[in-house]
């Protein structure tokens, strides 16, 4: 029996990796690929994806992080308890249940589409609303298969669909983008066939959990019409009220997005900014998405992997453990968030150029950058919590952060048009990480006592700011002519990133901030205990 259980607890921490791995990927993709489609269809057409984006991404956090997860969990419940007919009875249930709400969004976006873009300010935007709407009624089969096989404790076909959706995806809106662009169609029709990704990366999951699905040996069938122990009604309650929890958490940046799409464009026409200039001056706010979703791969990384952990901890109750698994969970979310934050901001205006081929929008960029610290505290906060029992307050955090956000745009973008959306982003942002803070400590109390790491992480940063903003100056002072070439600026965003990261990483080591034994745990692996060395000069601690 015992050898069982270390045989299932392994398959669980094989699977949890393998999870978290194909997120990164899977995130990584979602956030690159709009640099080179901003490069293709140039900021106003940037702007008209992102305006529609943001319905896709609740598409995919549904299909991803939400309805799998609670399926999955109903299912290995049964399963363990051999309730065969139960198991089957969850699948049939949540696929009629979401294939219910998928059609109902769907007629609500396709034949609404009008609406909805009214509400955006741009009619034009209906024909991708249409596209997107679609994306609804894959959305079903995707979480149902996708649950059926990690409530087998089998993450690879999820892990697998997730790389090649985002793969497919991102290869079809920027093919299709080039082309139609190529063609002499408009960056409408480029935008919509940008938004068909999200049907052919569907498809593609869709069938590669097929492959999976016709691999497995068909059993259970036969207990499929005996009495099942679990009631319909209590299937969907679950499904609702727990799916829509870790949705909402997971939801975060989408939810920031989507309420801009609804109020920043709409609200700089009404101000009074013609439509064209509006819609350009959106396409460089929207440039900020990217580089946030960049920024917080890192600490979304570390969420995945944080709830089993945390969650395991609290059913052995092992107090200890989780006290030590926060505080350095808490410590690295500051020295990454607050490294990568101040780090960006310092190299922006090389990394706009770079990225984005000019330097438009740079002070706004910069203080939609700074909210990487706060994202990263959030995200990693709301993984604790989820892994102590309670789903539901990151949620509600969440929601409040989410009106907070469209409350601040209503007053602040008539008067400082995207730098008050900007400002209302790092503000929204701030307040959630702060809240996050209060209940962690609250449902922890003394968890986080070593404060004083913070003087180590704020002259780490001073350091490294100091020697970014030298080493600026003496590339423009020497290299005059050739500083105005993107080419220049490429070679200026990259070596200073490089340069920054190494003298913030050098101070944060000679300052302790991570003890030998907690850098081994960090996903540096063994190259903790070497780093330690090269940069404290050779000596153990």
């Amino acid at each position: 029996m015992n050898v069982q259980s270390e045989e299932r607890s392994k398959r669980i921490w094989e699977g949890a990796f393998v999870l978290a791995f194909a997120g990164l990927i899977t995130k990584i993709l979602s956030a690159g690929y709009r640099i080179p489609y901003q490069n293709i269809a140039g900021d106003i057409g940037f702007y008209i994806y992102q305006q529609a984006y943001p319905i896709y991404g609740i598409v995919l956090v549904l299909s991803t992080y939400g309805f799998p997860v609670i399926i999955s969990k109903l299912l290995a419940e049964k399963l363990e308890e051999h309730d065969v007919a139960s198991a089957m009875k969850i699948l049939y249930i949540t696929l009629l249940t979401l294939l219910g709400l998928g059609i109902a969004i769907f007629s609500l976006l396709y034949w609404g589409s009008e609406i909805v873009a009214g509400w955006m300010g741009d009619k034009e935007l209906s024909a991708l609303i249409k596209v997107i709407s679609f994306s609804f009624l894959l959305m079903p089969f995707i979480s149902v298969f996708r649950g059926y096989f990690q409530g087998h404790k089998n993450m690879v076909p999820t892990a697998v669909s997730q790389v090649t959706e985002q793969s497919i995806r991102v290869v079809t809106i920027l093919l299709l983008s080039f082309i139609l662009l190529e063609y002499g169609y408009g960056v409408y029709e480029a935008g919509a066939g940008a938004i068909f990704g999200s049907i052919t990366g569907g498809f593609a999951a869709i069938s590669v959990l097929l492959f999976y699905l016709l691999k497995r040996k068909k059993t259970g069938q036969k207990r499929l019409f005996q009495k099942a122990s679990i009631k319909t009604m209590e299937i969907v309650k679950i499904l609702f009220t727990q799916g829509m929890t870790i949705c909402i958490s997971a939801l975060l940046l989408i939810l920031f997005q989507l309420v801009d799409s609804f109020t920043v464009y709409s609200l700089l026409v009404s101000g009074g900014m013609e439509e064209e200039a509006a819609k350009q001056v959106k396409g460089v706010y929207d440039r900020g998405q990217p580089l946030l979703q960049l920024g917080t791969v890192v600490a979304t990384s570390l969420a995945l992997s944080l709830v089993p952990l945390i969650a395991s901890a609290k059913a052995r109750k092992d107090m200890a453990f989780i006290q030590k698994k926060v505080d350095l969970t808490f410590r690295l979310s500051v020295v990454v968030g607050l490294g990568a934050a101040v780090g960006l901001a310092c190299v922006l205006e090389p990394t706009n150029i770079m990225l984005f081929r000019n330097d438009l929008g740079t002070t706004v960029l910069m203080i939609i950058g700074f909210s990487i610290l706060f994202t990263t505290l959030s995200q990693s906060i709301t993984a604790i919590l989820q892994g102590l029992g309670h789903p539901f307050i990151p949620a509600i955090v969440v929601m409040v952060g989410m009106l907070l956000k469209w409350l601040f745009n209503l007053i602040l973008i008539p008067n400082f048009g995207t730098m008050g959306a900007a400002i209302a982003t790092l503000v929204a942002f701030g307040v959630i990480a702060v809240i996050h803070i209060f209940i962690l400590e609250r449902r922890l109390p003394g968890v986080m006592r070593k404060w004083t790491f913070i003087y180590h992480v704020l002259f780490a940063t001073f350091a490294m700011v100091f020697v970014i903003f030298c080493y600026s100056w003496a590339l423009h002072h020497f290299f005059p002519r050739a500083a105005e070439t993107r080419t220049f600026a490429s070679f200026e965003a990259l070596s200073s990133v490089c340069m920054g990261g190494v003298i913030y990483l050098y101070f944060i080591l000679r300052g302790r901030v991570f003890s030998e034994e907690e850098l081994s745990e960090i996903p540096l692996g063994s190259k903790g205990t070497l780093l330690v060395r090269i940069f404290r000069g050779g000596k153990n601690t």
